[in-house]
């Protein structure tokens, strides 16, 4: 049998839903008893991850101890941003986290390239910093007007607008980054997915939540061991 998982979510619920296809997609399974038992909190309520006067935390934790209530072994987070509480996170429900930015860092590492260029917030992007050198890896940045337009695009993609001219300039972005330097991109927020995909650009492009529901898959089916507290 195999572990259930507890994700959360509604950071945007677009781009949960996005994971939740992926999980469902990157499962080997010939009928639906071979899926994984997943249990989801889409909470949209969460408050702003990106404003430092917000205590997004609390409410964080609140989730996670109350899928582990409903029966989850292990968490999932669908939000590169929310893994800046994942301390809190963790004590609160006592149960282990498949973590995001790990595993697309290890991904990027293992795609041999050694500088990564991240699309993401400022917070994931500090994360990405951390989890990028242990990996012996340098991180390519966008200038301080391009990291604004980032977020306008967001913001924007949230709204539900993932139309030609968003995703023209989301490319455009991930050009600035191969500019820069990178080596390979990492999709470091679940909304950048939504408007740009594998293929698109010259470089390899890591889709974070794609690598997290991958990894997902391997500890719930017990192919690889579930992470340490």
């Amino acid at each position: 049998m195999s572990l259930v998982l507890g994700v959360l979510g509604g950071m945007g619920p677009a781009a949960t839903l996005d994971f939740l296809a992926k999980l469902q997609a990157l499962t080997p399974a010939e009928r639906d008893q071979d899926h994984i038992r997943t249990l989801v909190d889409i909470n949209p309520q969460v408050p702003d991850r990106n404003d430092l006067l917000n205590k997004p935390g609390p409410v964080l934790a609140e989730m996670a101890g109350a899928l582990r209530g409903a029966g989850a072994d292990v968490l999932a987070i669908a939000c590169n941003t929310a893994h800046a509480y994942a301390d809190i996170i963790t004590r609160s429900s006592g149960l282990p986290l498949i973590d995001m930015i790990g595993t697309a860092s290890a991904a990027a590492r293992d795609s041999g390239a050694r500088r990564a260029g991240v699309l993401g917030t400022p917070q994931a992007l500090k994360l990405y910093r951390e989890y990028l050198a242990a990996q012996g890896m340098g991180l390519v940045t966008l200038a301080p007007d391009r990291q604004e337009l980032f977020m306008s695009l967001i913001y924007a993609i949230k709204r539900g607008d993932c139309g030609p001219e968003v995703r023209g300039q989301m490319a455009a972005l991930t050009a600035d980054l191969a500019a820069g330097g990178a080596e390979t991109i990492i999709a470091g927020c679940t909304e950048v997915p939504l408007v740009f995909e594998a293929g698109s650009g010259r470089l390899p492009f890591i889709d974070a939540g794609e690598t997290l529901a991958r990894r997902c898959v391997s500890v719930c089916l017990g192919l690889e061991p579930v992470p340490a507290l």
